[in-house]
């Protein structure tokens, strides 16, 4: 990335985050307020880790499936905590083994949707260069989430963007699949589709998931390859660019516009919270 300092902010392992409980919502809302500064040219570029355990996260066409409380049923029977994200793309499967990254530019000299992807698919590949160079960006039909941009390796998606835009603000967020149960995962979006939809006519095309077109870096490689590895690589690459700041800390008007975020996150998925 030609930038000359970038703020890194390390939420990974996270249970409470300015003294509210840190799940898929807070970081949504998280990113938000980070938009809004950087936007604001009040902060640095931003690059923000995070994960979260057994998580779900919906678009908001998956929440308008015809049999919808069917298939929330269905996740939370799996003990899955169900979010419905703010950025676009459809329903993603997270836990410990799958790391996200958000990267967080201003929006100053009007980044086009597609231009904020392609800085976030040089990043993984930069990061991931001593590992491979057959990372492909294009849809792989039967994935979860699929997009122009899912991320793949001779043709097994391992990664997934998304954009969200806050004011002067754009959050390009990537999950990346690195180890554990990938098949697990495919599996879950693939059968809470089948439950929530039944066959029934929609408007929208929803994925037709097949779990074979789908796989974490791992089992891809065939190496043993973890989250702090990725991490570890990264942090490698922003030192040899001499770009990395480390900065954990929100600032106050950060902390503010946070809570604000978060309560219309919280509005916007009471009708799965009841």
């Amino acid at each position: 990335m030609n930038v000359k300092e970038l703020r890194l902010i390390n939420h990974l392992h996270k249970t409470r985050f300015n003294s509210v409980d840190y799940s898929a919502l807070t970081s949504f809302a998280i990113d938000d307020a980070l938009a809004i500064s950087i936007g604001d040219n009040t902060s640095p570029i931003t690059l923000r880790l995070w994960t979260h355990d057994e998580t779900v996260v919906l678009g908001t066409p998956d929440s308008r499936t015809p049999f919808f409380e069917e298939g929330l049923d269905f996740l939370k029977s799996k003990n899955q905590h169900v979010v419905i994200r703010n950025s676009g793309g459809l329903a993603v499967a997270l836990d410990s083994g799958v790391l996200n990254l958000s990267l967080i530019i201003p929006n100053n000299n009007k980044v086009s949707i597609s231009r904020g992807y392609d800085i976030m698919t040089s990043l993984i590949r930069d990061t991931l260069k001593d590992y491979t160079q057959q990372i492909k960006a294009y849809e792989i039909v039967g994935s979860y989430c699929p997009g122009d941009y899912d991320l793949s390796i001779n043709g097994i998606k391992f990664a997934g963007i998304s954009q969200r835009r806050v004011k002067n603000g754009v959050s390009v967020q990537i999950y990346l699949d690195i180890c554990g149960q990938s098949d697990y995962r495919a599996n879950l979006i693939k059968d809470f589709y089948a439950i929530s939809i039944k066959k029934s006519p929609t408007n929208l095309a929803y994925p037709d998931v097949n779990p074979a077109v789908m796989g974490s870096l791992s089992d891809i490689l065939n190496i043993s390859l973890s989250v702090n590895d990725v991490i570890n690589r990264l942090n490698q690459l922003l030192d040899n660019n001499q770009i990395l700041i480390q900065n954990n800390d929100l600032s106050k008007k950060e902390l503010v516009d946070f809570h604000k975020r978060l309560e219309q996150m919280n509005k916007r998925n009471e009708k799965i919270n009841k």
